[in-house]
């Protein structure tokens, strides 16, 4: 128990918490081929990134794109699913008993999470900070993001483990000095594999036990 009081988990949230992965990349596909039509696979190569980051790197002077595209995407997160991630609130409860101190960091900012508040009002509970968007000026791959995170826990990086699944968050946990886990929700395991010093499918049958055993 004394180790875990010293832990902080820090969970990245689309495609580690709440799985919408797929529909933002059907949404940001639709987007790169109206705008960006010379960047294939343009949801790929945004994927983690905050919207200001995006917004400022593909589509500055583009101010009536932006508009429009700021309305689309505020009407599609409006008609998303927020299923949880398979195993995650089994594996959370088992951080809270063992008194591990648990994190939200996203790209996401505060409008997106007052939507996901609305159908899940309890993920304000589970967690005890969330680190959006909002808080923090580099986008991921920095890991601005995740040493915010750990230091609003009173933990260093070294105590820490990073949940992520897309390149740019893996990167970021890593630059952070964490213990990166990588979850094969949006990418395949083999893609990932070197970016993370430990892959999981999902959280299902994940427990406190066999984190602290990948710890050591």
């Amino acid at each position: 128990m004394k180790e875990s009081k010293m832990m902080a988990a820090l969970f990245d949230f689309d495609g580690v918490v709440i799985d919408t992965e797929d529909q933002y990349s059907t949404f940001w596909e639709e987007q790169g081929r109206k705008y960006h039509p010379e960047i294939p696979g343009f949801a790929h190569v945004i994927k983690g990134q905050t919207l200001m980051h995006i917004y400022e790197t593909y589509f500055e002077g583009m101010e009536e794109e932006k508009q429009k595209l700021r309305k689309d995407l505020l009407l599609f997160e409006g008609n998303m699913q927020y299923d949880y991630i398979p195993g995650v609130l089994d594996f959370i409860e088992d951080l809270k008993m063992n008194g591990v101190r648990m994190a939200v960091v996203t790209s996401s900012d505060t409008c997106k999470m007052e939507k996901v508040y609305r159908v899940h009002p309890e993920i304000k509970e589970m967690f005890d900070v969330i680190v959006t968007a909002n808080m923090f000026k580099e986008s991921k791959p920095h890991p601005e993001c995740f040493l915010l995170g750990a230091k609003l826990l009173d933990a260093t990086p070294a105590q820490s483990f990073v949940f992520e699944d897309s390149f740019q968050g893996l990167q970021a946990g890593n630059a952070a000095g964490a213990t990166v886990i990588g979850l094969a929700t949006t990418n395949p395991r083999n893609a990932i594999q070197n970016k993370a010093h430990h892959v999981i499918d999902d959280f299902t049958g994940f427990t406190f036990k066999k984190l602290m055993a990948l710890k050591g």
